[in-house]
């Protein structure tokens, strides 16, 4: 009888203490410096752009999600969460409608007067402002910790750091390949080295060719790419499929990257997109510019 007791109040201890871990704050730093503190973690969560609801996922919370703005389409799932607008133009009926207790926002996409507004209706807010390959781990992490699933997140982002760490070993200290990477071609758009899809040419060998460009997503003339003559040339487009203007650079044969057959396509999703799926854009960048050694 006394082994029962015991171990019943035992059990009644660990239930006691499950439930206060459950409910204890928790507490994160933002991407501007902001330390967000919750009571308990968050149990619906609003996301203000689709990277942000694909970190979601990836920190093991896409069931705390309840609202999301257009195109978030990845993972599936997130297809049929309700929609409170566009990135650049949510509804505040929308958003307030859905009783979030955390909204995670973007401060470039969804501009800092939407951090105002969110905070003068009391709602916590965290923000997003991915620039360099480690920050989608630490957000990653950070969603874990706000949403009551850090073991999970902790495991995705532990999994993302050494894939890239590996890339690096593996193809960081190989030639340098000049490339350029081209969002669009009309007008014809590319990245410079603050940007991360720069970072990740580089950690495969890569060197930007428009690196030093004062503007993060410049418009550049063709007759810049063709004076700067890249080894090899990268686009993305609009989808899945490999955009037709990518071989309209076969015009100039003495280019090297035509000599080269160097004319890449990748996926933008992979991409353009600061989430766990970088690691595999990057594996396919590294694996193009490896071909070329």
């Amino acid at each position: 009888m006394l082994r029962l007791l015991t171990l019943f109040t035992l059990l009644q201890l660990g239930c006691a203490f499950a439930a206060t871990t459950a409910s204890a704050a928790v507490s994160v730093t933002d991407a501007i410096g902001r330390t967000i503190t919750l009571p308990q973690p968050a149990e619906r969560v609003v996301a203000l752009a689709p990277h942000i609801v694909e970190n979601i996922y990836s920190a093991g919370a896409g069931a705390r999600l309840v609202g999301a703005v257009e195109y978030s389409d990845y993972p599936m799932a997130a297809q049929s969460i309700p929609r409170v607008g566009s990135y650049h133009a949510w509804s505040q009926e929308s958003l307030t409608a859905l009783a979030p207790d955390l909204v995670i926002m973007w401060a470039s996409g969804n501009g800092m007067e939407s951090l105002r507004k969110l905070e003068s209706l009391g709602i916590p807010v965290y923000v997003s402002a991915p620039r360099d390959i480690e920050d989608i781990g630490k957000m990653i992490r950070d969603i874990g910790t706000l949403a009551g699933t850090a073991a999970i997140a902790q495991n995705v982002a532990d999994t993302l750091d050494q894939g890239f760490a590996a890339l690096e070993t593996q193809h960081g200290t190989q030639r340098e390949i000049t490339a350029f990477y081209e969002v669009w071609n009309s007008p014809l758009q590319t990245i410079n080295g603050e940007h991360m899809i720069s970072k990740v040419i580089e950690l495969c060998g890569g060197s930007n060719i428009f690196a030093e460009a004062p503007q993060l997503a410049p418009v550049v003339s063709r007759e810049a790419v063709l004076q700067s003559n890249p080894e090899a040339i990268l686009a993305s487009g609009m989808g899945e499929s490999r955009p037709e203007w990518l071989d309209d650079w076969r015009d100039y044969p003495f280019l090297k990257a035509v000599q080269k057959d160097a004319l890449f396509h990748v996926h933008p999703d992979l991409v353009q997109r600061p989430t766990s799926r970088l690691l595999q854009g990057a594996n396919v960048i590294c694996a193009h510019l490896a071909g070329m050694r």
